[in-house]
């Protein structure tokens, strides 16, 4: 059956709450920066200079505020699959909003502690080398206005933003391949999981067709087959009373039969296999179809798993339905033996034997039996052998691994 695995949030999905928190971050940090540098500004300088600098500081908010608007309505460059190209909507925006900054830090440094948020918007609105020269921009006219505001002097002024928005860059640049990989390892990761419950799918339904079609064989088929004989042993002896005798043999068996179809269709267990002690019901499995078959029960019976209580009861079945179809034996014979860590189940008849080397695979027209028997015995960690040889019987030998301490209760129960 498919194994469950932890659900992973869907990629597109994460990635857009993180961004849209960060995004909430910036666009915050853009507002109060700017705020506040237009009180510095306006309490510095005189009404004159402040009309045209104000003029141009609301001019790039109210450009910011249209591309924040945007990036909450479109993807940005970084939020776009790859191939895809920016859509072309972002260039006129950004570009006014660059140049419009450009502007106003050169001519009002105040403002330059705005550059972080606009060098973060140019930069994930843009990919590859637009990138680079919006926010190039951005971190030069930063310089420039602080170089002007040191009186052309300070050469620190000069170099710090140059140097501060090389330093983002490659960091910017650090965390976009960090995040594309994790992007691509999420994304095989999805795949793989999807791959996984498919195979699991596809081997839980080739598991379930092999259970069934063991199930039909070990009821359905086998009872049909005796029933065959039966019938045909009837028609051939009628009107005398082995006729009539074979004729009631068949229905009841037919009858059972239909009472296992039924159980197999709606998932139940074989009758008494769960309650009734598992000396008996090997006994009612295997008198089904050899009416004088013996049971015999070695060591200390102890309680057993209900799979190998079931497999012993369906290879009971399996086995001793073969000798009635194909041994021409006079006694058959069945040993249930307690070990202390297994359980075996040997099915011995003294009929004319075969070569198991020369078994032919199994068809429609029969030949499934053993192989059967040997997939349910081997599916619980088991082995199964078959001795035979033309003239000599036919022993069936089956052993499973037991590992479940005993249930002292249960045990007693199953040899009574």
């Amino acid at each position: 059956m498919p194994t469950a695995h932890p659900r992973l949030e869907p990629g597109n999905q994460l990635s857009s709450r993180i961004d849209g928190r960060i995004d909430a971050v910036v666009h915050l940090g853009f507002a109060v920066l700017m705020v506040a540098s237009a009180v510095r500004y306006v309490m510095r300088h005189s009404p004159a200079d402040n009309l045209w600098t104000v003029a141009l500081a609301v001019a790039v908010c109210a450009l910011y505020a249209v591309t924040a608007v945007l990036a909450h309505r479109q993807p940005l460059a970084h939020r776009q699959p790859p191939g895809q190209r920016t859509h072309r909507l972002w260039i006129p925006w950004m570009v006014a909003l660059v140049a419009a900054w450009a502007a106003l830090v050169v001519v009002a440094p105040s403002f330059a502690w705005c550059s972080f948020a606009i060098f973060f918007l140019t930069r994930t609105a843009f990919r590859g080398w637009a990138g680079y020269v919006a926010g190039g921009a951005t971190a030069a006219a930063t310089a420039v206005g602080l170089f002007r505001m040191s009186g052309w002097t300070d050469i620190a002024m000069l170099l710090g933003p140059l140097a501060a928005g090389a330093l983002l860059t490659l960091i910017y640049d650090k965390i976009e391949r960090d995040a594309a990989l994790q992007r691509r390892l999420f994304n095989d990761v999805t795949q793989a999981q999807e791959q996984l419950a498919s195979k699991q799918r596809e081997a839980g339904i080739a598991t379930e067709r092999e259970r069934v079609s063991r199930e039909i064989h070990d009821t359905v088929t086998q009872g049909l087959a005796s029933s065959l004989l039966l019938l045909e042993a009837a028609q051939r002896s009628w009107p005398a009373e082995t006729a009539h005798h074979d004729v009631r043999k068949a229905t009841d068996l037919l009858r059972r039969n239909l009472a296992d179809t039924r159980s197999l269709v709606h998932e139940l267990s074989a009758p008494g296999l769960e309650t009734g002690p598992l000396p008996e019901a090997l006994e009612h499995a295997a008198r089904q179809y050899f009416e004088t078959v013996s049971i015999h029960v070695t060591g200390e019976p102890r309680t057993l798993p209900s799979e190998v209580r079931h497999a012993l009861l369906r290879v009971t079945q399996s086995a001793v339905a073969n000798i009635k179809l194909h041994a021409r034996a006079d006694h058959a014979s069945v040993t249930l033996g307690y070990l202390p860590d297994a359980v075996t189940l040997d099915v011995f008849d003294d009929g004319r034997g075969f070569d198991p080397a020369s078994v032919p695979p199994a068809s429609a027209n029969g030949g499934y039996g053993l192989r059967a028997m040997r997939q349910r015995v081997e599916q619980l960690g088991g082995e199964l052998s078959v001795e035979s040889s033309p003239g000599e019987g036919t022993i069936i030998a089956a052993q499973f691994p037991l590992t479940q301490p005993a249930d002292p209760a249960h045990a007693l129960k199953e040899a009574l």
